[in-house]
């Protein structure tokens, strides 16, 4: 066993790798740039070393560094964790001549899967089925829509060199397919450096299942399936082991599929064999078809450890060490039930817009595994993925365990920035998904009802407002003032701006209108209810307040001074959501534009975002041009005054 490993890789990842292989009395040495110099996975290591700027480019994907880094502290091996240069063969190749040890599968067997085409043709030679599609050298446009028109639509245009949604495009109609092509290659150039494309049939009904699979180079074992059904827009939200529904003949089929894909190509370490499956008639051994594999430990591996026992990371270290196969097949079982849910930091009534921010608050409730990169005081960059924990439960049933994911995101606590944690919790209540009648469309069929808000009750505005006139610590000598009943008022905005008023009666006693609405709130035995109900927790951070009620809702006092007149918005200029890079302008000063025109595209948070236009109108001014890194809120482009 290793002395000491480097952890080229940061956040939820790292503090995951540092924690088990601690656990094993290995020494972790953790590498961190400019706007990672205090965070969590850097205080969990047992030492670190600096590696360059924010930008990912400037350190975490420098491998020549990281080696280097590895080299100078004594580290015997590297981890990769997932993401960045995780499965990068080339990287694999440098940390071998330096002496070192990779902790996953060689370059060889990165490369041979790197490629989704080639990948296809190798599996189909390893007696893996694979979708019917086009995965041919030839990239003219004429040669690929003919394709598409031989495959059938609807078909799904995927990058080769494509991972995280990135480069794909769904065409439901021939009309559509040359602008779908160009978007999807422009994207693809942009994340992977390559715009190379394959063709695919889409299939109508489909489900995401992968095979957890584990070799030692030679033999390989399968640990059992994963459903990863329920995504948006091709990024998986839940999780889950094992999939609904799934029949003893048909695990059997994919576990011995993933095998033999991982035997193929002489697999070592953790990976998984990812599996479109044709659900509109049930789940059988004839309708799965290999997708992809990915070469390295996926996000959502916790679910897997949960029903199985096994610490995938343990093996990742026992086997890169030497070690074979810690478990055969037939020693392998399934325990149970389990679901992983994924807490970002993003705008869901904005379209999921990635967000930013500094975590005043976050408390996660104790029946749950939550793995996380930060903690409260921390800050959500732009620099990285907006992920902040991912929630694991672990039941006896499905229907105990999604019971168990619904209570624990009620329980959990983030103040600070907006998060996904209100349409995660909706999600458990989809009846849909509640049967295990789940598809990878469910949530974009149900949007709708998914990220419709909660209405902002009077007794949680009371509990905002309490906190933030500082009437919970009461004494006997609150609520009086020139020996008279004390009267206060206060604004708070949630979305709209709510007028409180509150009679402050005694110690214990606060009578508070709320448009009109009475709501009494008392204190027994030094706890406070309002209207008859338990008040809620609440965390305040300067003049956000933030009520653990309905997964928490924000409010901001209203300063009365504040005489802010652009509280309605201003149609008339497209400003940046988020600091990002202006990737394209397409507008020009003259231009007549309509609502909804695409002006701008800025990429943040390793995505592209639209900026369109608000109104009918007529550009005025262009403001930023492309390649321009510009900060939240900057004006991109102006239309003339209406």
């Amino acid at each position: 066993m290793f002395n000491k490993i480097l952890i080229a890789n940061r956040g939820e990842i790292a503090c995951r790798v540092t924690e088990t292989a601690q656990k094993m009395g290995v020494s972790c040495v953790a590498v961190y740039s400019d706007a990672d110099a205090s965070a969590k996975h850097v205080l969990m290591a047992d030492e670190a070393v600096h590696i360059g700027g924010a930008a990912p480019s400037e350190s975490y994907l420098k491998g020549d560094v990281i080696i280097q880094a590895a080299l100078d502290t004594g580290a015997q091996a590297i981890h990769p964790g997932y993401g960045f240069l995780s499965e990068n063969p080339d990287f694999v190749d440098a940390v071998e001549v330096a002496g070192l040890t990779f902790i996953g599968p060689s370059a060889n067997a990165i490369r041979k899967m790197g490629l989704k085409d080639a990948a296809k043709a190798l599996m189909e030679q390893a007696g893996v089925p694979v979708v019917p599609g086009y995965h041919g050298d030839n990239q003219d446009p004429e040669h690929l829509a003919g394709a598409a028109d031989t495959i059938g639509y609807p078909v799904l245009i995927k990058a080769v060199a494509g991972g995280g949604g990135k480069g794909m495009r769904l065409v439901e109609d021939p009309a559509d397919f040359a602008t779908a092509l160009d978007s999807a290659r422009g994207e693809a150039r942009t994340a992977f450096g390559n715009d190379a494309v394959l063709v695919e049939k889409f299939v109508a009904k489909p489900r995401h299942i992968e095979v957890q699979v584990f070799g030692d180079g030679t033999h390989a074992v399968h640990l059992f399936e994963r459903d990863c059904s329920l995504q948006r827009r091709h990024q998986k939200v839940i999780e889950e082991a094992p999939a609904p529904g799934m029949t003893a003949e048909m695990r059997e089929a994919m576990g011995q599929a993933g095998v033999r894909a991982a035997e193929a190509i002489g697999y070592k370490g953790a990976g998984t064999v990812e599996f479109i499956v044709d659900a509109s008639d049930g789940l059988r051994p004839d309708r799965f078809w290999f997708m992809e594999m990915n070469t390295r430990l996926q996000v959502e591996h916790p679910v897997t450890e949960a029903i199985t026992g096994v610490d995938l990371v343990e093996w990742q270290l026992r086997v890169a060490s030497g070690e074979t196969l810690p478990k055969s097949q037939d020693k392998l079982s399934i325990n149970g039930h389990a679901f992983e849910a994924r807490l970002y930091a993003e705008d869901v009534p904005k379209g999921f817009l990635p967000a930013t921010g500094t975590l005043t608050h976050l408390q996660f409730p104790p029946a749950c595994r939550a793995d996380s990169g930060v903690r409260a005081g921390d800050t959500i960059s732009p620099w990285y993925d907006p992920m902040i924990a991912k929630v694991i439960v672990h039941g006896p049933t499905r229907a105990v365990a999604l019971e168990q994911l619904h209570r624990v995101l009620h329980q959990t606590e983030v103040a600070g920035t907006v998060t996904n944690l209100a349409f995660l919790g909706a999600l458990t209540r989809h009846a849909g998904f509640a049967t295990g009648d789940v598809d990878t469309g469910l949530i974009g069929r149900d949007l709708e009802a998914l990220t419709r808000g909660a209405r902002v009750s009077a007794a949680t505005s009371v509990a905002a407002a309490m906190t933030a006139l500082d009437l919970i610590e009461t004494t006997e000598q609150t609520g009086f003032y020139l020996w008279a009943p004390l009267h206060r008022a206060v604004q708070l905005a949630a979305g709209d701006v709510i007028d409180l008023d509150v009679q402050v009666e005694g110690p214990n006693r606060q009578t508070w209108t709320v448009g009109g609405e009475t709501v009494i709130a008392e204190r027994n035995g030094g706890t406070w209810s309002i209207d008859g109900t338990p008040m809620p927790r609440v965390a305040i951070s300067g003049g956000r307040v933030t009520v653990f009620e309905n997964y928490g809702q924000a409010f901001d006092v209203v300063d009365p001074l504040d005489r802010d007149t652009s509280a309605a918005g201003d149609t008339n200029v497209i400003e940046a959501p988020m600091p990002g890079l202006v990737k394209a302008v397409f507008a020009t000063v003259g231009q007549t534009v309509q609502e909804g025109d695409r002006l701008a595209i800025l990429e943040a948070m390793k995505m592209e975002h639209s900026l369109l236009a608000a109104r009918d109108g007529i550009v005025a001014e262009v403001l930023a041009d492309d390649g321009a890194q510009v900060e939240a809120g900057a004006a991109l482009i102006r239309l003339e005054e209406e």
